[in-house]
């Protein structure tokens, strides 16, 4: 089985494999993952990400929003770096992008904000 692959995304709309989400997702190896929340919002806490962590991904894309306004705090980028993952933090197209460049080569999941 494939990983899924990012069909589309504009601003508060993401298809992936076809099928539209309009909230936050997680894309991993095997699944999409919806409705993906956020303790803070517009902060990207590592606690936001333990669902990730325990798939234990090669690579993790986390997209910002359209305008990069998710900020991602360096204790967070520390704690996903200090796992051995590597990090990848862009608005989200440009992540889209890069996910979709990767997912066939490395075990990649993608933390996707849709909105601003």
């Amino acid at each position: 089985m494939k990983p899924p692959r990012i069909t589309g995304y504009r601003f508060g709309r993401l298809e992936v494999d076809g099928k539209p989400y309009t909230r936050d997702v997680i894309i991993c190896p095997d699944q999409v993952r919806g409705s993906w929340w956020r303790e803070q919002g517009h902060v990207l806490n590592l606690q936001d990400l333990d669902e990730v962590l325990q798939i234990g991904p090669e690579v993790l894309i986390v997209g910002q929003g359209a305008f990069g306004r998710m900020r991602v705090p360096q204790e967070t980028r520390a704690g996903i770096r200090s796992r051995g993952i590597e990090l990848i933090v862009l608005p989200t197209q440009e992540a889209c992008e890069a996910y979709n460049r990767l997912r066939e080569q490395r075990r990649v999941v993608a933390a996707l904000h849709l909105t601003c």
